[in-house]
């Protein structure tokens, strides 16, 4: 069954639509099983019914015709129970329910599967026979698992309004929604700007091009550049192949000629796609026929085509520089994979929203999205984004929702909600130059993380009191090397410059997990518990001196600066990055520089730090919590895997006691205790925290001025009231409701979620 399966797999992949995968398994799963009958029953959302949509061994005739809904026959109660029924004679059941269409009252034994994508039913997959038996576990266990591989195939066609994912022409899909993960506040309206991966043949956009003869110059010119690189990587092996070995290269230049890939290409060119999503086509088509092929040596032929459309994808890439799009007004962009590389290259003036396919609300790329005030939906996996290029779509970054060619009604909904709250935030900006104080006089010091160059000026126009983060990693990601330490010093310097002399935080490199160097890369099977933050830093003295050295020059003159180790977790890890501090200190003013040893602090991000908290407080000068990073490892939950991002609860119990305790122990040592995750750029987040007895809060400077708001709306008493009742709670959507409540008790409203179409 394992070959079976594996069969059915390689021949969902090289389907050219939906209807012809279906085909291929229900033909495959019934000569393999040996039954009589094998069939797919699809939910239609325009009737509600559940469709026969393919079948081998029922009439043709009924495919496309017969349905039942969820209440009517064992397919339907198959699908209600969201649970395979395994029947040795399907009509003396009491859901039994006969179709004379399909000629089906012949066969007896009935095993239906649901086909289920995150939790929602899709379908049942259903086999049939005349014997009165009942199908064994191993045969049930088969259908489980190819329905599992099956529903992610019919996902994508369900989104997208579509059987036919490559052949038929762009279809119009009016008000289609589609979900994903909140990753960024506000609404933004306008056309999709497609950025694929770099040589990533599954996620190039389809576009319309209007100049054929150009684009298939463009691609004969990326495609001549391969064929020089064959050419000379087989002239220089010449010597050291056989005479079979060197026709390989041949084998190669051969799939590149015009009677042979490249032919196919041009044709494609010529219907109107360009050349890198007519490449896309052609190279996946021909590498899924190659995968399903019985002989093995051809089969591997399927690792040379898509070798070969990498190789021609990335000059075509270098041809049409992402750097060099002209973003339209109002541009959405979407991309397979948000990064925070993406974000410190990209020109912001006409960026409107930002969608991502991969990714969660908490990755460091949504974080910084956020930085920038930009409405981001992350985790939207069903999304057909190489469909979408230059199509009118609404982002709707409170509930997580992106619409594709809305109708004007919708437009007009989500228009009123952009002008109301452009409203809200003129308004808040009048509070610009006044202080964080509760009416009744506590004194709340707001912070702001920073990590682009934008994020400065930004930051001040919106009346941040300091830096309590500042990502270090940001200069070095956007770089094809480790940044010299006269380069990190002047980046540095206009960090502390900017804020003088108001307080500015810079973390040591924190690289690893979702962030990574191009010219450093870490590969490990779980980078979130892997060489990350100050494990690579001290691992690598040299790097750590040098960022060291450039920030304490950077403050020379200035002394604002305060230096923070990220994801620490034991005493000796502080020590150390004392003791190379204590050493750059004196090595600079051994050089005659003016400088003072600045304060130190470590982050809280890991539940080992929480427990040492008095222990690091007698080591630092400060302490401050990273909020995400403290949520994920305690919740167990990855914060860039959108299947999962449901359990991801900035106000899970266990979070808020943690956050609890942090504070109470860091005030036992007399240190002060800050937060710097995104729980702080939340009003009912910071009315907590500050209930807590948090002496500084850090956010994103497009949420400072609601969380000023916030705290001037109160009195301190009445956050504590409303932590003592959340701290009685022991669930994370209850504390949650509760808290959207209480803000509007308040007289808060305006600080919330504006109310959204169901």
């Amino acid at each position: 069954m394992l070959e079976l399966l594996r069969k059915i797999v390689q021949e969902v992949s090289s389907a050219q639509n939906v209807e012809t995968a279906l085909d291929m398994i229900v033909r495959s799963i019934q000569r393999g099983l040996h039954t009589d009958v094998c069939s797919v029953y699809l939910f239609d959302h325009p009737t509600q019914r559940y469709v026969l949509r393919a079948s081998q061994g029922l009439n043709v005739d009924a495919i496309g015709r017969a349905s039942l809904s969820s209440s009517e026959g064992i397919v339907g109660l198959v699908a209600r129970r969201a649970e395979p029924i395994n029947l040795e004679d399907a009509e003396t059941h009491a859901a039994y329910c006969y179709l004379p269409e399909t000629g089906e009252e012949r066969y007896h034994a009935f095993l239906g599967v649901p086909i289920i994508h995150q939790r929602r039913v899709l379908g049942v997959l259903v086999v049939q026979q005349q014997a009165t038996r009942r199908y064994d576990e191993s045969e049930e266990a088969f259908m489980v698992t190819v329905s599992a591989q099956l529903a992610g195939l019919i996902s994508v066609a369900d989104a997208t309004g579509s059987a036919d994912q490559r052949e038929r022409a762009p279809t119009r899909m009016a008000d289609r929604r589609f979900d994903g993960v909140a990753a960024g506040a506000g609404v933004a309206i306008g056309p999709v700007v497609v950025m694929a991966s770099l040589a990533n043949l599954d996620a190039v956009p389809d576009k319309t091009v209007t100049d054929i003869d150009a684009e298939i110059q463009i691609f004969y010119n990326a495609l001549e550049r391969v064929r020089n690189d064959i050419r000379g990587v087989s002239e220089r092996l010449a010597e050291k192949l056989r005479h079979d070995e060197k026709a390989l290269f041949d084998v190669y230049l051969r799939m590149l000629d015009d009677s042979a890939i490249a032919g196919e290409v041009v044709t494609v060119i010529r219907l109107g796609n360009w050349a890198q999503g007519a490449l896309s086509q052609v190279i996946n088509t021909n590498a899924a026929q190659f995968a399903v092929m019985e002989d093995p040596y051809l089969r591997e032929r399927a690792t040379d085509v898509r070798d070969l459309g990498r190789r021609v994808l990335t000059y075509l890439q270098e041809a049409s520089n992402p750097g060099d799009i002209e973003l339209p007004e109002n541009a959405i962009l979407v991309a397979e994979e948000l990064s925070p590389t993406i974000l410190g290259e990209v020109s912001t003036d006409k960026l409107a929203g930002l969608v991502s396919v991969h990714g969660s609300g908490n990755s460091h790329a949504a974080i910084l999205a956020r930085s920038m005030g930009i409405p981001t939906v992350m985790g939207i996996v069903d999304l057909p984004f190489r469909r979408l290029d230059g199509r009118l779509v609404i982002v709707d970054g409170y509930s997580g929702r992106l619409y594709v060619e809305p109708s004007e009604e919708l437009l007009g909904i989500y228009r009123e909600i952009h002008r109301e709250q452009a409203e809200v935030t003129a308004e808040l900006a009048t509070l610009r130059d006044l202080p964080a104080i509760t009416k009744d006089g506590h004194r709340m010091p707001l912070w702001v993380n920073t990590g682009l160059t934008a994020d400065v000026s930004r930051a001040l126009e919106r009346g941040a009191e300091g830096i309590g983060l500042y990502r270090t990693e940001i200069p070095f990601m956007v770089r094809d090397f480790f940044p010299s330490e006269m380069e990190q010093t002047q980046i540095y310097r206009k960090q502390l410059e900017a804020f003088a002399p108001h307080p500015v935080t810079m973390r040591t490199l924190d690289i690893g997990g979702d962030k990574s160097l191009p010219y450093f890369p870490i590969k490990e099977e779980n980078p979130f518990l892997g060489w990350r933050g100050i494990r690579v830093t001290l691992d690598h003295p040299e790097i750590f001196l040098v960022q060291i050295r450039a920030m304490l020059r950077a403050s020379e003159g200035l002394d604002n600066l305060r230096i923070m180790l990220p994801m620490v977790t034991s005493v000796y890890e502080v020590d150390e990055s004392n003791r190379l501090l204590d050493r750059a200190v004196r090595e600079l003013q051994e050089d005659g520089h003016d400088i003072k040893r600045p304060p130190v602090g470590v982050m809280i991000e890991v539940p080992a730090a929480v427990y040492q908290v008095r222990l690091f407080a007698k080591r630092v000068d400060f302490i401050s919590v990273g909020s995400n990073d403290l949520a994920q490892y305690l919740l167990a939950v990855d914060r860039n895997n959108p299947r999962v991002a449901g359990l991801y609860m900035s106000y899970h119990p266990a979070v808020l006691k943690a956050l609890e305790y942090i504070a109470r122990e860091a005030h036992k040592e007399s240190i002060q205790v800050s937060i710097c995750g995104e729980m702080a750029s939340e009003p009912a987040g910071a009315l907590l925290l500050m209930a807590m007895g948090y002496d500084v809060l850090s956010m994103n400077a497009t949420n400072l001025p609601r969380v000023k708001s916030a705290i001037r709306g109160v009195r301190l008493e009445q956050a504590r009231t409303l932590f003592y009742k959340v701290r009685r709670m022991d669930d994370a959507d209850k504390i949650q409701s509760f808290l959207t409540e209480a803000i509007r008790r308040m007289g808060l409203g305006q600080l919330s979620q504006p109310d959204l179409p169901a």
